[in-house]
């Protein structure tokens, strides 16, 4: 069944991937666009500053952006996709929650009672917290949520381990793209020839949410998984693509390089066995090539939804392996991540 969606905040980065996205999918119909009073009543090409590789799709050029109101969206809108500055996102979503199902991209809302923060292969159960918050709220709708880019292409790679042995430790240290902090989010003159040490918030929101992403739905709230994680968090000079590099420390002995690339290998999810046409055949990809995975070579697997694993080694100290990852920040990591909720949910609870 096609559902009828809304973008909010439709004329920023994330906003402009959303709808460069939903236009190629045939499950959604983007048939309402919201932005700030500045940009409504204008036609969407007029108010836009569009940033992405393909053209501006035909279907959106002449739509007239809406206010960020619920009033002014369409009844029979299914799901509002909503890329929401924080300081707007949390009274906002919560606007349109009682009348549509909002998938969020925005951090405000993400570690709140009784609503999910969810990567659909890794924690589809979460979804169950949906009811809950529509019975507390006297909503209609709901809010659910993915994580930080960062967060996502990590926690992928960490749930075939998590599922099949202990975490003693777990360390990350990121590379992120400057797409990760919107257009004007980065000025040129700071980033070329340099490395920025320091992305506000961004270590926390790993440390945390990763956790919260394994653990436990317990009446509302969620029991996170218990072992300690460390987050070192760089921005670099590329566009598109967040680099990590992950250390796990393992409690069982015996665990070889083989075992850990065939469990990220083999790892699908209900995605996969739903057949659900915006997730990637395979979420987690281990290259064989010594110098891969590289943002500019695979940040495009899988449509830009699949995480790209290399040099899975063996680490100095005992039980540890380190290996390199690729996630696609703003595919995967936000627009691409909310819009496979969406179809997860349409196709097991509308």
């Amino acid at each position: 069944m096609v559902r009828n969606v809304c973008v909010l905040g439709a004329t920023g980065m994330v906003g402009q991937r959303f709808i460069q996205l939903l236009s190629q999918i045939p499950d959604f119909n983007i048939v309402n666009v919201a932005a700030s009073e500045k940009s409504a009543g204008k036609r969407y090409e007029d108010a836009v500053t569009w940033h992405q590789t393909t053209p501006i799709p035909e279907e959106v050029k002449d739509m007239r952006i809406v206010n960020t109101d619920p009033s002014e969206v369409s009844d029979d809108v299914d799901f509002v996709f909503a890329s929401l500055p924080a300081g707007l996102a949390e009274p906002v979503e919560a606007a349109f929650a009682e009348k549509f199902i909002v998938a969020s991209n925005a951090s405000v809302n993400r570690m709140k009672e009784n609503i999910p923060l969810v990567i659909p292969e890794v924690n589809p159960e979460h979804l169950e917290m949906m009811e809950t918050q529509k019975d507390v709220n006297g909503w209609d709708g709901c809010i659910v949520t993915n994580p930080n880019c960062s967060t996502i292409a990590l926690t992928l790679t960490l749930k075939p381990l998590f599922d099949k042995y202990t975490f003693k430790r777990v360390s990350v240290t990121t590379m992120q793209a400057v797409s990760g902090a919107g257009y004007n989010g980065v000025p040129s003159m700071g980033i070329l020839d340099n490395i920025i040490p320091f992305i506000g918030g961004e270590e926390e929101k790993m440390q945390s949410e990763t956790l919260h992403l394994l653990g436990k739905v317990n009446g509302g709230l969620v029991d996170k998984a218990n072992f300690p994680l460390s987050a070192s968090c760089n921005r670099v000079g590329v566009v598109d693509g967040h680099t990590e590099s992950v250390s796990i420390e393992f409690e069982e002995d015996g665990i070889t390089v083989e075992d850990i690339e065939k469990a990220m290998n083999d790892f699908r999810g209900i995605p996969q066995k739903e057949n659900l046409s915006f997730a990637p055949e395979q979420p987690v990809i281990v290259r064989s090539e010594e110098n891969r995975p590289q943002p500019r070579m695979d940040r495009d697997a899988g449509h830009g939804m699949s995480v790209s694993v290399g040099r899975v080694r063996e680490d100095v100290f005992e039980n540890s392996f380190k290996y390199t990852l690729v996630g696609h920040n703003t595919i995967r990591g936000a627009a691409g991540a909310s819009i496979l909720n969406a179809q997860l949910i349409s196709k097991l609870y509308l």
